[in-house]
């Protein structure tokens, strides 16, 4: 694989049919893991506020309990850069696909083991600990599930259309979340004492078909073409934890800030504004009605998502991010304000927008553009650590901190929309720390963040298109 190759726009073999057999694998092996993750956080993230806070913990008092149930759903968050760490390394140094078939069982083995767990009031405080020991475990094994998807699918796309072929696997998110908020909104219906006593269990213990049907792709999945030159060149790095902390960094670190608006407001208008439209209607909230709010920003997801990976193909990576940070952060007041008029179809309509466009319009580019962030060496545990760190900065705490601030303040809506406008300001922010990634060569060992003026338009310009040099 040469860089004239790369910078033609064409994937060595994109005209070889083996080749489009296996982009056409890796497109499943990553869209089936990232639908059983987001299948999983998504429906944990639903039953953290309406059942997990009455099964897992004491009832004495009930806003304590919901923070402490909150908690044990950012517990998980706290094991993803571990996990992220370990298998970021072994992706570096033995390659993407095994990792990618060991952390689907992990993480799906644990998703499965909750819906088998006893509750608080069958063994005590037991109950929460084996809830915190799966979310562990689960967030171990995801940490490490999306970073594979990402660099996977972003090496294996063919180079002028990377943003929209990185994209696809992200469609799988919005599958899983939708297939929960759906599950969710179907078990909803069940009586109370049948939905707490059984029916909350059905799809967790389901998502062990998602497992079958991902690892059996995921076995016959071929290593991706730039790991290959890789091994061919005799340059895998013994050392990739070195090389990320040491020469990486400021591409982790800015990966990081591109991430809090994405991650933070994802799980914000997945979860908490649940808890927060329950908080402020009180008896008049119909929960199973809100989760159409996410079922309907998942819809929005499946075609916004690669749309916009699509439009980062033709505008750039910084551009398409940008506009989708600066659409948040003017959406956060108002999104927050109007959950307080306790109107059901306005509260949907908020969610739906927020998750389908606020969040996935930056998802889109950032499928290809983290990738393009890290020199081929280290790409994976690059990926991991600015994915997973930024998980437990955003998304984790998010999750704990909004929780308190509804208990602390009774539900006061510019709180929770300072929080989120804050969130988009450090990703816009983060826009402009970074080169313009577009077409880069992925067989590239050097970081986009830290290369010259002149290096960083070397990986950029194809034989149709030039783009200009990079504005820091």
């Amino acid at each position: 694989m040469t860089n004239e190759t790369l910078t033609a726009g064409e994937t060595p073999g994109s005209d070889d049919p083996e080749y489009a057999a296996n982009l056409r694998r890796a497109t499943l092996a990553s869209s089936i893991g990232s639908a059983l993750e987001y299948f999983d956080f998504a429906l944990y993230g639903l039953s953290t506020a309406l059942i997990f806070n009455v099964l897992f913990f004491s009832q004495d008092d009930p806003a304590m309990a919901t923070v402490a149930a909150f908690a044990t759903f950012g517990v998980g968050f706290v094991a993803r850069p571990f996990g992220g760490l370990f298998f970021g390394t072994l992706g570096d140094k033995l390659g993407r696909k095994w990792v990618l078939v060991v952390t689907i069982l992990l993480m799906g083995g644990a998703s499965t083991a909750i819906g088998l767990l006893p509750t608080y009031e069958q063994i005590g405080l037991w109950a929460p600990v084996l809830l915190v020991l799966m979310r562990l475990l689960q967030g171990f094994g995801a940490g490490a599930e999306q970073a594979g998807a990402t660099v996977l699918m972003a090496e294996y796309a063919p180079v002028r259309r990377r943003g929209f072929f990185a994209a696809l696997p992200f469609i799988g998110i919005q599958a899983g979340t939708l297939l929960a908020a759906v599950v969710f909104s179907l078990i909803s219906l069940l009586p109370e004492e049948q939905l707490l006593s059984w029916g909350w269990r059905v799809p967790f213990l389901a998502s062990f078909l998602l497992i079958l049907i991902a690892l059996f792709i995921r076995m016959r999945l071929r290593e991706t073409p730039t790991f290959i030159e890789l091994e061919k060149h005799e340059q895998i790095t013994e050392h990739p934890i070195r090389e990320i902390f040491g020469h990486g960094l400021p591409g982790v670190i800015v990966g990081i800030g591109l991430r809090m608006a994405e991650n933070g407001g994802s799980y914000m208008f997945n979860t908490l504004a649940l808890t927060f439209f329950v908080t402020v209607a009180g008896q008049n909230a119909d929960k199973s009605l809100l989760t159409w709010g996410v079922t309907l920003g998942s819809l929005i997801g499946i075609f916004s998502v690669p749309l916009s990976g699509a439009l980062s193909d033709r505008l750039g990576r910084r551009t398409v991010y940008r506009y989708g940070s600066l659409f948040l952060l003017v959406f956060s007041f108002p999104a927050w304000w109007l959950l307080t008029l306790q109107n059901h179809a306005i509260a949907i309509a908020v969610i739906a927008v927020g998750i389908g466009f606020g969040v996935n319009v930056m998802l889109g580019p950032q499928c290809a553009m983290l990738p393009e962030m890290f020199g081929n060496r280290h790409r994976y545990l690059g990926v991991a650590m600015a994915r997973e760190i930024s998980a437990v900065l955003a998304g984790g705490l998010a999750g704990v901190l909004g929780a308190y601030l509804i208990a602390v303040s009774g539900g006061n809506w510019l709180l929770l929309a300072i929080y989120m406008g804050v969130l988009a300001l450090i990703t816009t922010a983060s826009t402009y720390l970074v080169p313009e990634t577009l077409r880069r060569d992925l067989t590239r060992t050097d970081d986009a963040v830290k290369v010259s003026r002149e290096e960083s338009g070397a990986g950029v310009a194809s034989t149709t298109v030039t783009i200009r040099t990079v504005e820091w």
